[in-house]
């Protein structure tokens, strides 16, 4: 059986590649990369050697691998197993974490494992890059407290960068920002930005984004104007990534919506 393999490269700044796989009988001989690999396992048992020692990953791990440190890889089942792995660009976290990457590199951590769960069905999704960005930022943060030995910090309710995040973002509503510019226009870190707004308003920026989006779909809709045109105007990427979330939000389709 030959394995099933889909890559590609988001357009979301800190991803590199985006691999999801099922190897039936692949063994990967050792290798390095210049990038962090978060991989998640989503079937079979799997063992690997990383710097000339030994580890095992099971579905319930998520797994760091540093750059430039030699690993493999093989099943340890009949029947292989599938994989969804994540490469992040080596700026992404401090290169002063490798070695702790290389003592502890599998993670048993429910909340990273989801979050990169959902981060993959995102990505999967595309066109989706404020959503991305926002979990990624979140993930890189739990990693590095991971690495670090650092508790979680205590996040206080700052309802003035949330105010203020909410104005960018209704100010860009149709052409959008990324999570990078807006921490850098409100000179706060990308993490605070996210906790900040869900904190104070009940939901992330990307989906309250989305929702002033699907609003002014609706009234354009209603005046008249063709559904694909009104996706582009609105801020979406094409009528399919309007229709998805119109039909999330309101569960109808854009053209029903405006036939009523």
């Amino acid at each position: 059986m030959d394995p099933k393999v889909t890559a590609w490269r988001p357009p979301v700044e800190g991803i590199r590649e985006v691999l999801h796989a099922h190897f039936p009988t692949h063994a990967y001989p050792s290798h390095v990369h210049d990038a962090w690999t978060l991989m998640v396992l989503d079937h079979g048992v799997v063992r690997y050697g990383l710097d000339h020692r030994e580890h095992g990953i099971v579905q319930a791990e998520v797994t760091v691998l540093p750059p430039q440190v030699p690993h493999d890889g093989r099943s340890v089942k009949p029947g292989g197993f599938s994989k969804r792995v994540i490469y992040l660009e080596p700026d992404v976290l401090p290169l002063d974490l490798i070695g702790a990457a290389v003592d502890h590199p599998g993670l048993v951590d429910p909340v990273l494992r989801q979050r990169l769960h959902q981060l993959h069905e995102v990505l999967v999704q595309h066109h989706e890059d404020l959503e991305a960005e926002s979990r990624l930022t979140l993930i890189k943060e739990r990693l590095g407290q991971h690495l670090t030995h650092r508790v979680q910090p205590q996040w206080t309710k700052d309802q003035g960068i949330a105010v203020r995040l909410r104005e960018l973002l209704d100010a860009r509503t149709t052409e959008g920002i990324t999570l990078a510019e807006a921490a850098g226009e409100l000179h706060a870190h990308p993490a605070h930005l996210v906790r900040a707004f869900a904190k104070e308003f009940g939901l992330p920026p990307h989906r309250y984004l989305t929702g002033r989006r699907v609003d002014l779909a609706r009234r354009y809709l209603l005046d008249g104007q063709p559904a694909g045109e009104v996706a582009v105007r609105a801020g979406f990427y094409d009528q399919s990534h309007l229709s998805r979330h119109f039909r999330r939000i309101l569960g109808v389709s854009p053209v029903a919506y405006a036939r009523t």
